[in-house]
């Protein structure tokens, strides 16, 4: 049922959304939407899918385009959106695990220059058992949320 919800996530993505396989997880669209040029943080969204019989975790997240880049939650408190850093994403076998607006995301922090639609940021997964995985980014249209004017200050 998760591979049949994954085929139909992928048949009603965009003709621009990329993917890879490393090992038996499957890294879908790795995407930014793209920060304004003052901005200092941005937020990154990807789709993972264990597609094997062990678990494996995600537990962090490096790139150049940022001082720092970390997991995060956004959870919400008298109907304000607030971040919290997460330590890890699990993965079980079979699982497929969505980092999207308004879940949990990637947090590109201090950011060291500007991003333009189109644009491929590249950056280094961290799986507690596949190691170390290089991806790309892709600036999406910048349709989604703000995440430089959210409170971070939770971490």
């Amino acid at each position: 049922m998760k591979r049949a919800i994954l085929a139909l996530m992928l048949l009603a993505a965009p003709a621009v959304a990329h993917d890879q396989m490393t090992g038996d997880l499957h890294i879908i669209h790795p995407s930014i939407p793209a920060p304004n040029d003052t901005a200092k943080s941005a937020a990154g969204y990807i789709t993972i899918s264990n597609e094997g019989e062990t678990p494996e975790e995600l537990l962090g997240v490096r790139s150049p385009f940022a001082a720092s880049t970390t997991l995060h939650t956004t959870i919400f408190e008298d109907g304000i959106a607030k971040m919290r850093p997460l330590i890890g994403v699990p993965l079980a076998p079979g699982d497929v695990v969505n980092l999207e607006p308004g879940g949990m995301h990637v947090m590109f922090m201090g950011l060291t220059g500007t991003a333009k639609e189109g644009d491929m940021i590249p950056a280094t997964l961290i799986f507690r058992k596949a190691g170390e995985v290089e991806v790309e980014f892709m600036v999406d249209p910048a349709d989604g949320a703000d995440h430089s004017q959210m409170d971070h200050s939770g971490h």
